[in-house]
């Protein structure tokens, strides 16, 4: 499980909340604190009050992968290869493992072909995939991931969340402006003016967000 309790961070604001594991994705107005709420998550922010713990652990003693949501902030080195393999170099992982590990890794996110290129000569979309991979290699307790679908089409998506699903991550927390991704999670946060309005199931917290734009359109065409 990860707690949160009686958070309080810039605009933030979080008495109780407990994320079970699970895919969980967080929805909200801009400005509304998701961000700050993911980067809490990794240990980039660290609360001005409160505690968040993650199995009993703090973010920062917890294995976690994050990416960000402007491609080229993720971006640690020139060729595709070295920069999904950099949490295994950092670990001083042998060569011919991580040259496996980072195949086997690309072969799954279906990039391989990607494997021999500079980064600088990807899309913006390559460059998140690229930045997914290089999260997942190092088998992270926590993912998260800021508003990545923005770079990427329906079917990728689609793809990534079988990647995402079968890969052992026990926590995957993940902001994202669509509601269709949304709606493949197994829980919503929904942050609004700084607080968590509501936190649960996707059709628990998407019944009070009918009438607004928060509402997966798919939900709407009656089956």
């Amino acid at each position: 499980m990860i707690t949160f309790d009686n958070i309080r961070c810039k605009n933030l604001s979080i008495d109780s909340l407990a994320i079970p594991k699970g895919v969980t994705s967080v929805i909200g107005p801009n400005g509304s604190g998701k961000t700050t709420l993911l980067k809490m998550c990794t240990g980039i922010h660290l609360p001005d009050a409160g505690t968040i713990q993650i199995d009993g652990a703090f973010p920062r003693d917890t294995e976690t992968g994050w990416v960000n949501e402007f491609p080229d902030r993720n971006i640690l080195f020139n060729h595709v290869s070295d920069e999904i393999s950099s949490a295994l170099r950092f670990r001083h992982v042998p060569c011919n493992e991580m040259d496996a590990r980072v195949t086997a890794q690309m072969e799954v996110m279906g990039i391989l072909p990607l494997k021999n290129r500079l980064m600088r000569e990807l899309s913006g979309g390559e460059k998140i995939l690229v930045a997914i991979g290089a999260a997942l290699i190092h088998h992270p307790r926590v993912l998260v991931l800021d508003e990545y679908d923005s770079h990427l089409d329906a079917k990728k998506v689609g793809e990534l969340e079988n990647v995402i699903r079968k890969s052992s991550v026990p926590y995957v927390i993940r902001c994202t402006q669509q509601m269709e991704t949304a709606a493949l999670g197994d829980y919503i946060v929904f942050v609004e003016d700084g607080c968590i309005r509501y936190f649960g199931t996707p059709e628990s917290v998407f019944s009070v967000l009918k009438n607004t734009p928060f509402y997966p359109f798919s939900w709407k065409i009656p089956q």
